[in-house]
């Protein structure tokens, strides 16, 4: 990356400023120095030592620079979070208003981001470079917290708690951001992994300074950072995520339940495959060895999961796709799909005809499509509710809008009739939002036994199970 390829970029700089009276001005004439187009948002955490007033007089000769103030002092999180919430440009950085990091090390920071290689960069102040020798045990906590948040998250930064962590906008924007004070940190490193971004490293150095100097954090910081990292690392809250992530997130994890309904639909599956509402790519990696699988969503967060997962695949493509857009159906038209595969998604459309017919016309004559379907409208509850259902299917409803559409019928039977009692305990009686993951997980040890006493064709079901034939 050259400086001359720099004004391509707009870099969004967020500085979260609480009574740094002694240092904002030099902090901001350093980041103004910085030869990349930006915009600065400085956030005023309603200090009251005058860092308001050096920082709108700076501004007043700047216009790159935009001053916000908090009503009342709510925390550096919160402050990051105005600031975010505020930024316009394509890449979007988080600066201290200290002098502990150098702002001309913004190029090398957002390099990553810029060539394609990551989605998120976190500068390491103990990858090697040269750095101020400093407080033994604030190093101690530091390593600890970077440790523990690995754990739980399954990644091996070097430093978590790092202040220099830049985001693609767009990724960081759709992240939902809940804690006020320093537990952004443990937070987003979190949420980001969990959705499998791509996270480089890049040294930095560091200048940090005493507590007499200014420095805020504290041991009860330290004690929150561990609730936090326990909180947003272990528990898959979904709090960032679209209607229905923590219960598709336990289903991901049940594989016997996953490979009972592969099975019922992996004899009609052909080699150009188009997945409709992938989700978390639970069932892409079962179709994984075709020739062609386009996996496709209409939510953000999803779509980014699956580009993540599936990135070093070249079989597999990701697109969004919203049933409801002409134009992006016509996007597709040119893959020539032998098969469809629509797993949990018909449910939550509201013109399920329409988009059956939409689905039809993306296949080639001769192709088929096969549909996994909610069943039975007497146990539609709390649980249909959260995860977005307009409806659950009756055979004779599902035979219906698919011959609407202009499918044969070719295969259309219930499955799983021991999960009516638990979908119907927990969302009709109980009156729960998400499958309780013990009950998922006892459940899917279960499924082989399950599967042994089940008939080819039962009366009923949780499920439906549906392939339909495009004959012209």
């Amino acid at each position: 990356m050259t400086t001359a390829e720099a004004p391509a970029l707009l870099l969004s700089v967020v500085v979260p400023c609480f009574n740094e009276r002694g240092t904002v001005e030099e902090l901001l004439r350093r980041v103004l120095a910085v030869p990349l187009t930006k915009e600065v948002i400085v956030v005023d955490d309603a200090s009251t030592d005058g860092s308001y007033e050096v920082v709108r007089r700076v501004a007043a000769s700047h216009p790159e620079i935009r001053l916000l103030r908090q009503e009342k002092n709510s925390g550096k999180g919160a402050a990051i979070r105005r600031g975010i919430a505020e930024a316009t440009g394509e890449v979007v950085i988080i600066q201290d208003a200290d002098l502990e990091y150098e702002p001309s090390e913004y190029t090398k920071l957002i390099a990553p981001i810029l060539t394609g290689d990551a989605d998120v960069v976190y500068g390491s102040r103990f990858a090697g470079h040269p750095r101020r020798v400093m407080l033994y045990w604030h190093t101690i906590g530091n390593n600890f917290l970077t440790r523990l948040s690995n754990i739980t998250t399954n990644l091996n930064l070097t430093d978590m708690e790092t202040c220099y962590k830049v985001f693609r906008r767009d990724v960081i924007q759709s992240i939902q951001i809940k804690s006020d004070r320093f537990g952004f940190e443990p937070e987003v490193t979190a949420k980001i992994a969990r959705r499998g971004y791509r996270i480089y490293e890049v040294p930095i150095s560091y200048h940090g300074r005493e507590y007499w100097e200014g420095k805020k954090i504290n041991w009860k910081d330290g004690l929150s950072a561990v609730w936090t990292i326990l909180k947003f690392g272990l528990l898959s809250s979904g709090d960032s995520e679209p209607s229905g992530y923590v219960t598709l997130d336990r289903i991901g994890s049940l594989s016997r339940y996953n490979r009972w309904i592969w099975d019922a639909i992996a004899p009609a599956i052909g080699q150009r495959v188009l997945e409709v509402g992938a989700g978390t790519g639970n069932m892409t990696r079962l179709l994984y060895g075709r020739e062609l699988i386009v996996a496709t969503d209409i939510e953000k967060p999803y779509l980014d999961i699956l580009r993540n997962r599936f990135r070093r695949t070249p079989t597999v493509t990701v697109e969004r796709l919203d049933l409801e857009s002409q134009n992006d159906v016509a996007r597709l038209a040119t893959h020539q799909f032998d098969t469809v595969v629509c797993l949990n998604v018909l449910e939550h459309l509201e013109d399920d005809v329409s988009a059956l017919r939409r689905m039809y016309d993306l296949l080639q004559p001769g192709g088929r499509i096969a549909l996994f379907v909610p069943a039975d409208q007497r146990l539609f509850g709390t649980m249909d509710v959260q995860v977005g259902h307009f409806r659950r299917y009756s055979r004779e409803s599902l035979r219906n809008v698919l011959s609407a559409a202009g499918f044969e019928i070719e295969k259309l039977v219930y499955q799983n009739v021991i999960g009516r009692f638990g979908w119907w305990l927990n969302g009709r009686v109980l009156r729960r939002s998400h499958l309780p993951s013990g009950q998922s997980r006892m459940f899917d040890y279960l499924v082989p036994f399950f599967r042994a006493f089940e008939s080819r064709d039962p009366g009923n079901g949780l499920s439906l199970v549906a392939v339909g034939v495009k004959r012209s």
